[in-house]
């Protein structure tokens, strides 16, 4: 009889393994240049760019940060839900301007439609230097996640370390060979896994133990009361941390490297606005992980720190049969994969387009340019890993941090549309100030009035975007460098 550790992980192994194969032979005969590595040839209908968007949403964060969130906090939890509704109506208004803006000037990075818009190569190139090292820690989440997962589906029998180091591994190799339509591909199948099992957490879990949802809330009303409100006045996850929260993660949310790159993909602009449409039915099964969260807290009790992120699937480990856990965990593995593997891409993409192209002239041509943004996606994989090893956090101070840095880059983004004498220089200051606010922040833990440092980095940003352009001259402007497209 084969032994419960060896049948999770190889339940595991062939979730991962299967998608991976399915994805490189539907990508086996497409030639790998830039615009087919990078953004999938600008060619996705509403259907693949959803699966692929939904990829890029749906990471371990679903599967264990959500969990680990209400299972710890509570209330808190539910900002989850909330900024993602509030995304999608900023990009249905965004996401197909820059989408036109990109495909009149051939763009393949966030950082092109910077240099494009502000006539600036210095200010694309610092932000492409700026998304390769924000998106590092976002990695590290999906890393985060994979131990966890990994050594769970091992029930403890296998070193943490080595697990990570398959983690790693398993993540360079796919995205070195598969390139975007390849990690659109695996979403398809990663779909299917991670809705059958968030659907499980949220109500097998209440079924089993509790009758009910609605029993289970009877119960965390009796026993943990403050479960369900937000802490009052400043305190940390209370009114104010929910609301800049759920607006700084709203307005950040098309801001990273990777949605830029899956923006570009789009086969047109009324793809973009059908998808900004259809992507809030996602949210709807976060509250499905919300629950098992609760659950958890009421089946096991007492994890502290970074162990919350357990909760779920060690209730999963404990009470039901191992090939269930490795079918979730293999789920869980599909979600940090591939939305990994866009994000390492997009990571890479910067550095091989705006640093070493447009700025040394180094592989300008197609076939250099794929070879060096595979060879930089090994490397942004091994800086992840390092942070990971670094610094342990749950995978919510994670995610926030990735915003509280990512954000801040949303200013520039929206000002190119909105406001005719933003200059390069003014986008410049007020991310330099978004940045020296909120990284101090961030790494001392302060939340000022209880509110996210990273909306007191965003207030910051706007403030100083705001003064540089009241004093500069009305030269060299946005309005007159942006693409007739973008004016739609």
């Amino acid at each position: 009889m084969i032994a419960p550790p060896t049948t999770a992980l190889a339940i595991v192994a062939i979730v991962v393994f299967g998608t991976i194969a399915f994805a490189l032979l539907a990508t086996r005969r497409v030639k790998m240049d830039p615009q087919q590595y990078i953004v999938g040839g600008r060619s996705f209908g509403t259907i693949f760019l959803w699966v692929l968007l939904a990829g890029e949403i749906y990471t371990t964060f679903t599967f264990l940060g959500i969990a680990g969130l209400s299972y710890s906090q509570g209330a808190p939890a539910f900002y989850i839900v909330a900024y993602g509704g509030c995304a999608y109506v900023i990009g249905y208004f965004f996401a197909p301007a820059a989408w036109r803006v990109g495909k009149e000037r051939g763009l393949l990075t966030g950082a092109d439609f910077y240099e494009t818009c502000y006539q600036s190569r210095a200010l694309g190139v610092a932000v492409a230097v700026l998304h390769f090292v924000m998106v590092v820690p976002y990695v590290a989440l999906q890393l985060s996640g994979l131990q966890i997962l990994l050594r769970i589906a091992g029930y403890g029998a296998y070193n943490a370390t080595a697990a990570v180091s398959i983690a790693f591994i398993v993540l360079a190799l796919f995205v070195f060979s598969a390139g975007l339509r390849g990690t659109a591909w695996a979403s398809v199948i990663k779909d299917v896994f991670v809705l059958g099992a968030v659907i499980f957490a949220g109500v097998a879990l209440p079924l089993r133990f509790f009758g009910s949802p609605a029993h289970m809330f009877d119960r965390i009303v009796q026993s943990h009361p403050q479960m369900l409100v937000l802490p009052q006045g400043g305190a940390f996850h209370g009114t104010a941390w929910y609301v800049t929260t759920v607006l700084l993660s709203a307005i950040g949310f098309y801001m990273g490297p990777h949605t830029w790159n899956a923006t570009y993909s789009a086969r047109s602009d009324g793809t973009l606005r059908r998808n900004a449409m259809l992507l809030p039915l996602y949210q709807v099964f976060m509250i499905f992980m919300i629950f098992a969260g609760f659950a958890a807290a009421l089946i096991h009790p007492g994890l502290k720190g970074t162990a919350v992120d357990q909760s779920f699937l060690r209730v999963v480990a404990q009470y039901y049969p191992s090939w269930i856990l490795g079918l979730i965990a293999g789920a869980g593995a599909l979600a940090a994969l591939v939305s990994a593997s866009a994000l390492l891409l997009a990571a890479a993409g910067v550095i091989t387009k705006n640093v070493a192209g447009d700025l040394f002239g180094i592989a300008t041509g197609d076939a250099s340019r794929t070879l060096l943004t595979r060879v930089l996606v090994l490397v942004v994989a091994l800086l992840a890993l390092g942070l990971w090893l670094a610094a342990q956090r749950t995978v919510v101070e994670l995610l926030l941090l990735y915003y509280n840095g990512i954000t801040q880059f949303a200013p520039g983004a929206f000002a190119a549309f909105l406001w005719r004498r933003v200059t390069a220089l003014a986008v410049a200051s007020g991310i330099a100030a978004g940045l020296a606010v909120a990284i101090p922040l961030a790494a001392t833990n302060i939340n000022p009035w209880g509110i996210n440092p990273g909306f007191v980095a965003l207030l910051a940003n706007v403030a100083i975007l705001l003064l540089v352009t009241l004093l500069m001259s009305k030269s060299a402007t946005a309005s007159l460098t942006m693409p007739r497209a973008a004016r739609r």
